[in-house]
């Protein structure tokens, strides 16, 4: 079973804007993939269908073996909770709150109790390098290592699948190697990454790459 299939997917906006024509595409479990492309040409319409955040207009989005288009949104919000984790180019971290925190709150919507999330939450920096840093706040830390807490609270929960949307764009280059050897780490060690770019030097560093351009995959 593929952790994301996509079969014939379009996606048309306000009736006549097609966003993504016929799109075919699979990833296996344990790829790491760079989905490449141009402002404009559909890969961030291809983001939200495969993190679940949209819906086709026609064809078939599969995640983790789930078609997407027949679950409710509580059932597309369990299966975010637990196959998916997110890294954005903005960190979306709150204000005022530790790193600790910042990345525990992500498990609030899996249930785990409170003593068990930071538990996870302190592992998780661990393994992004931040373990001396669980009480600062995001105004504290770099961009690099606000970044790198986005990344733990990604892989928190141990999602199969992490969705990258260009991760290191808001970054300087020393502090996106960083964050690009971190995710190298992270796939090493079994979690199947997606990261969605236009920056080729990043796309060159994932082992395969999936061109869109004008709605439609190379």
């Amino acid at each position: 079973m593929s952790v994301i299939e996509l079969r014939q997917v379009t996606k048309t906006y306000h009736g006549d804007v097609q966003a993504l024509r016929g799109v075919d595409l699979t990833v296996e479990y344990g790829e790491l993939v760079a989905i490449v492309g141009p402002s404009g040409s559909g890969k961030s319409t291809m983001l939200n269908l495969i993190g679940t955040l949209d819906r086709p207009t026609t064809g078939i989005v599969r995640i983790a073996g789930h078609d997407i288009a027949t679950l409710s949104d509580r059932q597309l919000s369990a299966l975010r909770a637990k196959h998916l984790g997110f890294v954005f180019q903005q960190f979306h971290l709150s204000p005022g709150v530790s790193a600790l925190d910042n990345v525990a709150d992500g498990l609030l919507y899996t249930g785990t109790p409170r003593r068990v999330r930071r538990e996870k939450a302190a592992a998780a920096l661990e393994r992004v390098g931040l373990g001396h840093r669980l009480g600062h706040k995001p105004n504290q830390l770099s961009g690099g290592e606000q970044q790198r807490v986005a990344v733990a609270r990604a892989v928190a929960g141990d999602p199969p699948l992490l969705l990258a949307d260009e991760p290191t764009g808001n970054l300087d280059s020393a502090s996106g190697a960083e964050v690009l050897r971190i995710l190298g780490d992270l796939h090493a060690s079994g979690t199947t990454i997606a990261v969605i770019t236009h920056d080729m030097d990043v796309a060159a560093w994932c082992p395969r790459q999936v061109k869109v351009r004008d709605g439609a995959v190379s």
